[in-house]
């Protein structure tokens, strides 16, 4: 059975790949206004689709168990060692993770994902939703000229 965000996951990937093949390592160092650079963004999302990874790993393994999470600590918990990393890992991390993650994505049974929907986990089958959000704040700031940047 072809779910609909195998395609979702895919498109996400692909859009990504394509970004961060034209980062200079500038950009890679610009700052939001929340304090993450571009390739700690992506550092965030390496994480998240690792987590995606370990728990559809784990779940097809051992059967589907509560994994709550509280999203904002984590992020914050997060922020420095994804600023510490090397920008140019960073990519590396974030394109391996996608990768991993949307295959294993796509190779989940219609039981499983049944069993996942039915737990009180807060589980994101699409990737493209959390890639896409940050993909659009990467596009943004790329396109935001530095003088109006304010960093």
């Amino acid at each position: 059975m072809a779910f609909p965000f195998i395609a979702e996951n895919s498109a996400s990937r692909q859009r990504l790949e394509a970004l961060v093949r034209g980062l200079s390592d500038e950009d890679l160092a610009r700052l939001t206004s929340s304090g993450w650079t571009i390739a700690s963004l992506l550092a965030h999302l390496a994480f998240w689709d690792q987590r995606v990874l370990v728990l559809l790993r784990r779940w097809k393994a051992h059967g589907v168990d509560e994994s709550p999470v509280d999203a904002d600590a984590t992020n914050e918990a997060l922020k420095p060692l994804c600023l510490a990393l090397n920008p140019r890992t960073a990519i590396q991390l974030c394109l391996s993770s996608a990768e991993a993650a949307d295959a294993e994505l796509a190779s989940i049974t219609p039981e499983l994902v049944e069993q996942i929907q039915a737990s009180h986990t807060i589980f994101r089958f699409d990737r493209g939703i959390h890639r896409g959000d940050h993909l659009h704040d990467i596009e943004t700031l790329l396109a935001t000229p530095d003088h109006l940047r304010g960093d």
